[in-house]
């Protein structure tokens, strides 16, 4: 990330320090370029259901925690920083419940993923950023009990994001940050088996919250 002060300094200097300024201003620090990274951090999501039986709502709460990595490109226009990410996160989000009629609901939220924009400000060595774009999730869920087969539904659920973040450069080639990330997917239909072999659907949705630490290494500018 360019040290926008610095160079500011440098450039309006140029006439009177010569090549020196110039020297000073090309080795500022720029988040210009392609980078790929890793994460670490914890999820939190609750999912609601509508209960197949009594049409009553059944809510679970999960957290644990998740890892991953991203790939993203920045462009810089003096303190506007504007890139494209895409990341994955593998999670261990787990939760259970009991229905109306005494079945076992279990969800687990196996992975998610996001293809966002980012936008933001540079200060010296520190971004500043939001970003939103779609989100993926793959979750797993199961219902077993005295009306009810067990039976497992594996759904792969498409939503949205929005998030914000700090990120710190150490040097020309490395940065840390710090991120929030919330991923809405809506409510979706599951269909479970009853022991007749006929099918009861159930409404869930599904909120998560990610909380990540990572460390990026950018290859430079393009």
């Amino acid at each position: 990330m360019r040290s926008f002060r610095q160079c500011g300094r440098s450039a309006a200097g140029a006439h009177a320090g010569g090549r020196r300024a110039g020297r000073l201003c090309a080795a500022g620090l720029q988040l210009v370029g392609i980078y790929v990274g890793g994460h670490l951090g914890g999820g939190f999501a609750d999912s609601q259901w509508s209960d197949p039986f009594t049409a009553a709502n059944d809510t679970f709460s999960k957290s644990g925690f998740l890892g991953g990595g991203q790939i993203g490109v920045n462009a810089q226009f003096n303190w506007l920083v504007v890139g494209l990410e895409g990341d994955f996160s593998w999670t261990g989000l787990n939760g259970s419940g009991i229905d109306s009629a005494g079945d076992t609901i279990t969800t687990n939220t196996q992975w998610t993923s996001t293809a966002t924009g980012r936008v933001g400000a540079a200060f010296d060595r520190l971004l500043v950023y939001g970003k939103g774009g779609v989100a993926f999730a793959n979750e797993q869920s199961s219902v077993a009990g005295p009306a009810l087969n067990p039976s497992t539904v594996t759904t792969l659920r498409t939503g949205w994001t929005a998030g914000a973040g700090l990120e710190y450069a150490l040097n020309e080639n490395w940065t840390v940050r710090a991120e929030y990330d919330f991923l809405g997917f809506g409510s979706q239909p599951l269909n479970f088996t009853t022991p007749g072999g006929a099918a009861v659907t159930s409404n869930a949705s599904l909120n998560v919250q990610e909380v990540k630490a990572g460390l990026n290494f950018k290859f430079g500018q393009f």
